[in-house]
């Protein structure tokens, strides 16, 4: 019997071996064929007088979100949010200027659905740029929502169609406030600020916007407000002021114009000329030559101008400064691009310090803030970089308020854009418990504990005295921090900072002025500096620090992108940001922020420094 036992395991495991070797065989035997697969693919091909259609999809952001295989297979399949990278937008333009075989650009802005002011004021400037080659750019929209006018308007020439029309609602911060709902509700929401300013927690004990928030927003609101009207004015050669009119008076024109849409922002010299899609195709073709498989102006879309560029990428010369993105709310933990985790973010850091051929670092941050926990992890990374001698200089885009301040107080400089939301440097959270909702269905809850503290923190009980207390000494001890820190890293008293804390939001400029920034400029302003500070001078090459990729993840990743090129998929699907996208956006996001805050926000202490800056 054993003789036979034994001959079956031999049987087993010379069976178990054929299958190993086997799947190895079959696993390299797939490798080949897909490197052969994408080697053997069409490669992407650029005509001479030729467009570059600059037609951005999504939102623009300073990093994509989530997992970078889920997004090439989300654009392979057709799922996910598109979103398009201002850095590619503004790379694409400076290549586009010296490119002989691009003769013009033309913007096709329907499928883009936004951007913080300082990323459109970043395309803008790539577009007037590009102009001092002598090359036109053209602008054709069906409509216009406000972000979209505004890199319209720095074109040569702006048309839309004749039943279009130009949507300028200037900027507002509007929330809605659950106080009489969570009365009705039975529900306890204990709430813990310090900062009169502190507005993130307000609408859950307020019906309203608090005086304070109301009379601090307007001050940067109208900045942002202004500065929109001085973009569009330089750029069209109009008065400010008429920017202002048509947005204020837009009933008044429409009703005039006997509901002609389109007609008022011809008569104010927003757009230039109405007229057909198949008109305009014979404006570009003056100055860009023609596809004679359709008629139409020959073109290469962002997507493609982007991948080739990325072909012929040589590896440059020079010593490397890093950067480091941190885009999206802070959070405790891992977490996937487009958010800040601070144990994902604190990695980077550390990647960052064991290179020691990066000689300096540029933190690039666009955040509102988020877990107080997550930002420390963090902020600790970024002290140990500052301990090998290095530079550390941080730039806000659209928003670094908050948690996101925090993050970027630590730098030896600070940069900003003149309307890049800051600030907001104060401290809140809230813990809700659901005794009397509980009761009023019949159910209590009743126990006993070997201590006070026991049973304390669960939601189906009364939050005790001793915790608000906790709480409440908690909130108080961060604030103290906060605003210590700051006065270290900005060489000013506590008693300084308190004054232009609070929880007061700011623009850049006022934060300048006020000693949170030191200087104004954009990515590009901020990585010279770090390079000028690590003593490399202009002879320096800029690195984006960012997670390893496995072999798998990568293999993924080329075959999705391949195959998306293949299909079409990436350039030729329509996502037009339309009337009721919009209106579902306006109705859904304040709600979409709250739930987040409710079920995402994960610090271990329920601190929070967050700033709910978002615009309307």
């Amino acid at each position: 019997m054993s003789v036979i036992t034994g001959l079956f395991k031999g049987v087993g495991k010379g069976l178990d071996v054929f299958r190993k070797v086997m799947h190895f065989v079959l696993m390299f035997l797939t490798f080949f064929i897909l490197l052969a697969t994408l080697s053997s693919g069409p490669s992407i091909s650029l005509e001479a007088g030729s467009a570059l259609l600059l037609n951005p999809r999504g939102p623009l952001v300073d990093q994509l979100s989530g997992d970078p295989v889920q997004r090439s297979l989300d654009a392979l399949t057709g799922r996910g949010e598109a979103q398009t990278l201002v850095r590619d937008v503004v790379r694409a333009l400076d290549a586009a200027k010296t490119d002989n075989d691009i003769s013009a650009v033309v913007l096709e802005l329907s499928s883009m659905a936004g951007a913080g002011m300082t990323n459109l004021q970043l395309v803008g400037d790539a577009i007037d740029d590009f102009k001092t080659s002598g090359k036109k750019v053209f602008a054709y929209g069906d409509f216009y929502s406000q972000g979209q006018y505004l890199l319209a308007a720095h074109a040569d020439e702006v048309y839309m169609h004749p039943s279009g029309a130009v949507f300028l609602d200037g900027f507002g911060r509007f929330r809605r406030y659950y106080k009489d709902a969570i009365e009705k509700l039975s529900i306890d929401w204990n709430v813990f600020k310090v900062g009169e300013f502190k507005s993130f927690v307000e609408p859950y004990f307020r019906n309203n916007m608090s005086p304070e928030d109301r009379a601090s927003s307007l001050v940067w609101m109208n900045q942002l407000w202004t500065a929109f009207q001085d973009d569009v004015a330089a750029a069209r050669g109009i008065e400010a002021s008429a920017v202002s009119n048509y947005a204020n008076n837009i009933a008044k024109s429409v009703v005039a114009s006997k509901g002609d849409l389109a007609k008022p922002a011809l008569d104010t010299g927003i757009v230039d000329d109405l007229i057909q899609r198949d008109e305009f195709q014979e404006r570009v073709l003056k100055h860009v030559q023609k596809n004679s498989e359709n008629n139409r102006f020959k073109r290469i879309d962002l997507v493609s101008y982007t991948a080739l560029l990325e072909s012929k990428v040589k590896v440059p010369s020079g010593e490397k400064v890093g950067i480091i993105v941190a885009s999206g709310n802070i959070m405790d933990g891992d977490q996937p691009p487009g958010s800040i985790g601070g144990d994902s973010l604190a990695r980077l850091i550390r990647k960052a310090r064991n290179d020691e051929s990066l000689k300096a670092l540029v933190l690039y941050v666009n955040s509102g803030g988020g877990s107080k926990f997550a930002s420390e992890i963090a902020q600790r990374e970024l002290k140990l970089w500052k301990q090998t001698g290095r530079p550390l200089v941080a730039v806000m885009s659209v928003v670094a308020a908050s948690g996101g301040y925090w993050l970027a107080m630590e730098a030896d400089e600070i940069w900003a854009s003149p309307n890049t939301i800051t600030g907001s440097i104060g401290i809140g959270g809230f813990i809700p418990t659901f005794q009397r909702t509980m009761a009023r269905a019949g159910v209590n809850v009743d126990g006993v504990g070997t201590t006070s503290m026991s049973g304390t923190f669960r939601v189906d009980r009364e939050l005790s005295d001793d915790v608000k207390a906790i709480m409440q000494s908690s909130m108080e001890n961060g604030y103290l921090q906060f605003i210590s820190n700051v006065a270290t890293a900005r060489n000013m008293t506590v008693e300084e900072v308190d004054k232009i804390a609070r929880g007061r939001v700011w623009s850049g400029k006022d934060a300048q002025d006020i000693g949170l920034v030191d200087r104004m400029g954009t990515l590009e302003d901020g990585l010279e500096s770090a390079a000028q500070l690590a003593g490399i001078g202009d002879n320096f090459v800029p690195h984006y620090v960012e997670r390893d990729m496995t072999f798998e993840e990568r293999l993924t990743l080329m075959f999705s992108t391949k195959m998306a090129a293949w299909s079409g998929n990436v350039s030729a699907r329509s996502n037009r940001v339309g009337l009721s996208e919009a209106l579902r956006s306006w109705v859904l996001r304040d709600l979409g922020d709250d739930i987040e805050a409710l079920t995402r926000f994960n610090d271990p202490a329920h601190l929070y420094l967050h700033c709910f800056c978002e615009l309307d």
